[in-house]
């Protein structure tokens, strides 16, 4: 009995110590140290720089990426991983806050965030920049190789891709809200439409673009057009800087009736576990020459302006990818979507999908 006693007291020991090492183990590796659990897009950071992040504090980086805002949504809420910073765009930064899965930023904690240019702060997502600090930030648009396209197409209006001239040269992007978007905008429409009569209008235009289109995905697009595999391609801004510095022949256009102009932020979700790395990590990123590094690496636009000045002279007078804010009066920022309308712009989207198919 007291073999049987002892059997038991034994177990409960071991129970309750697993149970109270459970968040020490959740913030370390197996070795004992510390770890930051971050979740971003896809080839969206210079590898270089969490090894460098990873040096300098001693904190072991674990690295997840998604494809779409609503994937990032998707996992964050069903709470499966522990998330430590999190890099959503601007609208759905909006949408977390609502949902309560984002936490409010100690500003206290953080340094450098006046090394980011005025103009990308305080925006309307995020007033006062409580919940988010700036990552990066473009436009959507057309890239085309000027050696393949008629002379006389230059991509100033959407429109220009449905020219039956383009057949199976097309690269659409993976995206409801984009592609959604650009046909709206095409008919003067904007891409937060919520008029539903209208959104079944611009899915019905986007099946006339099915001939033109080669294929519909996000990242291979990069490899197809660098190997002239493709003709054109709806692309983001930094998308479209990576491919043309491998391929000379490609030419980036903003039609001239909108474009999206999209901000992702960094922030720290509800998930988190390590609140201190989150913090360290944030404050790794704000100096200027960590994000001149990973503009140069990624090819996007850095609101950084301390680390602007760092960048060639070439890269950041080039109004393609550095376009002056205000002389993109007609470019829209995606506003967060009900659910319903959400529902719908996916419904509509996955549609067009299965029609390109066939």
């Amino acid at each position: 009995m007291k073999k049987l006693l002892i059997s038991a007291l034994s177990i409960l020991v071991i129970c309750l110590g697993l149970l109270y090492s459970r968040d020490f183990i959740d913030s370390s590796n197996s070795e004992g140290k510390q770890t930051l659990t971050i979740f971003n897009w896809g080839e969206y950071i210079d590898p270089e720089l969490i090894k460098k992040f990873e040096a300098e504090t001693g904190i072991s980086v674990v690295y997840e990426t998604f494809d779409s805002n609503e994937a990032l949504l998707t996992k964050v809420q069903s709470g499966s991983t522990p998330y430590d910073i999190i890099i959503p765009s601007d609208y759905m930064i909006n949408k977390m806050r609502k949902l309560n899965l984002i936490k409010k930023l100690d500003h206290s904690k953080i340094e450098g965030l006046d090394n980011i240019d005025p103009q990308f702060l305080d925006k309307v997502f995020d007033p006062g920049n409580e919940y988010s600090i700036p990552y990066f930030w473009g436009t959507l648009g057309i890239l085309y190789n000027k050696t393949k396209v008629p002379e006389d197409l230059k991509f100033e209006k959407w429109d220009d891709l449905w020219d039956s001239r383009l057949q199976n040269n097309i690269l659409a992007i993976d995206g409801a809200r984009e592609m959604l978007g650009l046909a709206l905008q095409s008919e003067g429409r904007s891409v937060n439409e919520k008029n539903e009569v209208n959104l079944n209008l611009a899915e019905k235009k986007l099946e006339l673009l099915h001939p033109n289109i080669k294929a519909i995905n996000s990242d291979e697009k990069k490899m197809l057009m660098i190997n002239n595999e493709a003709w054109v391609s709806v692309v983001f801004s930094g998308d479209a800087s990576a491919i043309m510095e491998e391929n000379k022949d490609m030419v980036y256009a903003i039609p001239k009736e909108g474009t999206n102009l999209w901000f992702d932020n960094m922030v720290i979700p509800n998930t988190v576990k390590n609140e201190d790395a989150a913090y360290k990590f944030i404050n790794f990123m704000l100096r200027p020459e960590n994000a001149a590094q990973n503009a140069k690496f990624i090819g996007y636009a850095t609101p950084n302006k301390k680390a602007k000045e760092l960048l060639p002279e070439d890269v950041t007078s080039d109004e393609q990818f550095y376009p002056d804010l205000d002389s993109l009066g007609k470019a829209e920022v995606y506003e967060a979507l009900e659910p319903k309308l959400h529902q719908i712009y996916n419904d509509l989207f996955l549609k067009f999908k299965i029609n390109t198919r066939k």
